[in-house]
């Protein structure tokens, strides 16, 4: 677990693993630990998993302004920078059923 800042707020990301990155991302009103058991799983299957608490779930900042809560997707996209990994045409981005998945690049 740690903090990490993007896009103008501190996000708690739980991460294990290396290899290509994917990014799990929960519900509401869940958190990180919806992936608790992904995580390993991805980690021993040769990826980097990475599940963040969303804006305003968890450790993670809650933004006042209703409109910084808009386009999740792009905002979680951009910062997949922050982890330390790179976007690349490797990285897949998953989301529990309630969300759909919402990218893969």
């Amino acid at each position: 677990m740690r903090l990490v800042q993007t896009n103008g707020i501190k996000m708690r990301i739980a991460e294990m693993g290396s290899g290509p990155l994917v990014v799990l991302l929960h519900g509401w009103p869940e958190s990180w630990y919806s992936w608790r058991h992904q995580l390993p799983a991805l980690a021993n299957a040769g990826f980097r998993g990475v599940a963040p608490d969303m804006r305003g779930f968890g450790k993670t900042d809650a933004p006042m302004a209703a409109e910084d809560y808009d386009n999740w997707a792009r905002r979680t996209r951009s910062s997949s920078g922050t982890t330390g990994a790179r976007s690349s045409p490797g990285t897949v981005c998953c989301s529990t059923p309630i969300d759909s998945a919402v990218w893969s690049r």
